[in-house]
């Protein structure tokens, strides 16, 4: 057997491993979000776009970006999952991104734009899916909430804080000085990806089971006595998930067949309706801060500071809970409780300081039941399938379909992500804000 890779035990930790996953997935959100505040200006000054077409133009970018992650979701899905080294995918995914940011800087023309933020759209279909599924094979569904939850809360805050530190940029260094930070970010993600190594690479080296470990010791040295990452139900709870009939079609896409439980169906509905509300957000709390405050776009952007530092908080604390108590029960309690958060913002008015004060308190109480709702949907859907792969072995294949499934709830993320503000602005127009 070849010598194992330097610095093997640490770059196939899972601290390592996440940590990579959890930048990509922020570098992804992070780039989507530091770009938005600045097409106005760039289709304005450097496009010379007339002032009465940037909305249309700015809407298309942005649908073109949802369209072609909810496309290439499925696709990048079903490639990982027949190819054995998860991290190849990933980088690809990486190379997409740069691709797209550099056309974005350079681009003159809005075709040039639009190819720009398909790549973009492909790059985000790719990090979630691979990434995601690199998740749960690293640390298996028995901490997946935790994982998810901790992720999501970090990029959360990246994400909010984006846009303000977009406009910030621009008003300094125009647009150069956005393009050059996202570049140099992706040089920082390339790098992180290759470093890592995932658990089944190394596991040939270390001559241990792919899934008997799941982290390492402070002195670099594997450990054994954690919870393996992908655990096996008991043979009696598998009985509701063995296939007994397949069509060609789910002979070539496996992940289909899992689609007969109804926990699956409705983890991915939930994901949906997280997505929609979250794109509601992103649509509406610039108009209110505009509307109602007359903020610019950098007071606007602080507004979201209230949305994702709460997140930040709690949302490992409510990913641990899914992992200790089950997804049911946070799903139900976090909807309710959103709900009536969501209620609460028929308080906001015009006004002045105080006016701005109850409405980033009530974003502020939106962003909790936000945390409580990130893990469920991708948890329970992850526990649906991993008993279907341990109730019919060999008919997913030795890699599982994690990625398909995953790339299915990146689709479905995708498509509530883009009707979320559509929805929105129609309820606008009869509804008004509240």
């Amino acid at each position: 057997m070849s010598q194992p890779p330097w610095g093997l035990c640490w770059r196939a930790s899972t601290f390592f491993i996440i940590f990579v996953v959890g930048v990509g997935i922020f570098t992804d959100l992070f780039l989507y979000a530091i770009v938005v505040p600045v097409f106005p200006f760039l289709l304005r000054d450097r496009l010379n776009i007339p002032d009465n077409k940037i909305q249309l133009y700015v809407s298309t970018l942005l649908g073109v970006f949802g369209a072609s992650s909810f496309l290439f979701s499925p696709v990048a899905g079903f490639i990982a999952d027949k190819i054995s080294n998860r991290q190849k995918p990933f980088l690809v995914g990486l190379l997409a991104l740069l691709i797209s940011t550099l056309g974005l800087a350079v681009g003159q023309n809005v075709p040039v734009l639009a190819v720009a933020r398909v790549f973009q759209g492909m790059s985000s279909a790719v990090v979630w899916t691979v990434g995601l599924a690199i998740c749960l094979e690293t640390v298996g569904p028995g901490k997946l909430g935790t994982t998810i939850g901790t992720i999501f809360s970090v990029v959360a805050v990246g994400t909010h804080a984006a846009p303000v530190l977009g406009g910030i940029l621009y008003k300094k260094f125009e647009f150069w000085g956005v393009f050059a930070l996202c570049i140099i970010l992706i040089m920082f993600d390339i790098a992180l990806r290759l470093l890592m190594i995932e658990k089944k690479t190394a596991a040939r080296y270390l001559h241990i089971d792919k899934y008997g470990y799941s982290s390492a010791d402070s002195d670099g040295t594997m450990a054994d006595d954690e919870e393996s990452p992908l655990l096996t139900p008991k043979p009696e709870d598998l009985s509701d998930f063995k296939i007994t009939t397949t069509s060609r079609i789910v002979a070539k896409v496996p992940i289909l067949a899992c689609f007969s439980s109804s926990s699956l169906i409705t983890a991915l509905s939930i994901g949906f309706m997280q997505a929609m509300l979250l794109g509601a957000f992103d649509a509406t709390v610039p108009m209110v801060a505009y509307e109602y405050y007359g903020f610019d776009s950098l007071k606007a952007g602080l507004l979201f500071i209230a949305l994702g530092l709460p997140t930040l908080i709690f949302g490992p604390i409510f990913g641990w809970m899914v992992d200790k108590y089950g997804p049911k029960l946070l799903a139900t309690v976090g909807y309710a409780y959103l709900a009536m958060m969501l209620l609460l913002l028929r308080l906001v008015q015009p006004g002045g300081a105080e006016q701005v004060r109850i409405y980033a308190t009530i974003l502020a109480f939106c962003s909790v039941g936000i945390a409580a709702i990130d893990a469920p949907s991708l948890v329970e859907s992850s526990i649906v399938v991993e008993k279907y792969f341990h109730a019919n072995p060999g008919f997913f294949g030795d890699m599982g379909p994690y990625a398909q499934l995953y790339g299915l709830s990146s689709m479905v993320f995708s498509a509530g992500f883009t009707i979320g503000p559509l929805v929105d602005q129609r309820l606008l127009g009869t509804l008004a804000f509240t």
